[in-house]
């Protein structure tokens, strides 16, 4: 593989979006050249991970219901989806980190994006590779939305683990971090209560919700909130954010809303045209591996084919 497959670590773009298998963009990566890595792989569901998009028209026979009882028939319109199994899964995941301690600066962090499924055991393995001492955070991510179950405890978090390559060393602002308001304000006083307080190893956060505005199409799309408070909190302004499993690009267009360069990589060419789609209004965004449909003029000259 060529020296200039990716370049970002010493270019001048402000982000890249690559189609390729995230190993191989990793070994291409100069060593301690990231500030910060944020990744959510596949959570190994053993599923189809699929997003429908449907319409509602006015409809008397339709098959739902809405505002005062008027009856909609519902259209599906498209839909888009990837593949969540993976035969052994840590086996898969293991060349991965130890390319993300090798290419993290000595200030750097890894946020690793899993679910309670995977969580134990990517624990583990990424003290093996990182070192115990490593190990920062536990961030828990809770929402309260989607299916209910009465069989069991309803899931409704992820788990974010946080490690650094230098837990004597890593780049940690708590001050650059929104705060969030007091549960009881009453008992802080009039000053505090107005200022906020800092957030904990528990994030409150509603996912994107299906109709809203950050909705791009893509299934298991994460919210730009909790990515701004990653990328606040752990990456200095200019640094350089990675995401090598990127889909829809949540922390590219935070990064950018940031002041920051992102490198975002995905072996999906549906994930890499919505995040072409997305980016599309930005300036010095490279795009390598494919060429972006739609995108305007001055924007498809920055396309670069695999070498």
């Amino acid at each position: 593989m060529k020296d200039e497959f990716v370049t970002t670590a010493l270019g001048s773009a402000l982000g890249q979006v690559v189609l390729a298998d995230n190993l191989a963009v990793l070994r291409d990566l100069a060593d301690e050249s990231i500030d910060l890595i944020y990744v959510d792989p596949p959570f190994n569901t053993g599923r189809r991970q699929v997003l429908r998009r449907i319409r509602t028209v006015r409809d008397e026979e339709g098959d739902r219901t809405g505002f005062q009882g008027q009856r909609y028939r519902t259209i599906r319109v498209g839909e888009s989806g990837y593949l969540d199994i993976y035969d052994d899964y840590l086996d898969f995941l293991e060349p991965r980190l130890r390319e993300f301690q090798r290419v993290l600066k000595r200030t750097g962090s890894l946020y690793f994006h899993v679910d309670y499924r995977e969580v134990h055991y990517c624990k583990v393995l990424l003290d093996a590779i990182f070192g115990r001492d490593c190990f920062l955070n536990e961030v828990i991510w809770a929402y309260d939305y989607g299916a209910r179950t009465k069989s069991k405890w309803p899931p409704k978090h992820d788990n974010i683990l946080v490690f650094v390559k230098d837990p004597e060393e890593y780049y940690f602002d708590a001050e650059a971090v929104e705060r969030i308001p007091y549960m009881a304000p009453g008992l802080v006083g009039p000053e505090k209560a107005a200022r906020g307080k800092l957030p904990t190893d528990t994030w409150w956060h509603t996912i994107v919700p299906t109709n809203g505005a950050e909705r791009t199409g893509y299934p298991n799309q994460k919210p730009l909130g909790i990515l701004r408070r990653i990328i606040q909190a752990s990456s200095p302004p200019g640094g350089l954010v990675a995401d090598f499993f990127a889909g829809s690009g949540t922390a590219g267009a935070a990064s950018y809303e940031l002041g920051r360069r992102f490198l975002m990589v995905d072996n999906n060419p549906e994930a890499v045209e919505v995040m072409a789609r997305r980016f599309a209004a930005m300036v010095g965004v490279e795009y390598i591996g494919f060429e972006p449909r739609g995108l305007p003029t001055c924007q498809r000259q920055l396309f670069a084919p695999l070498p």
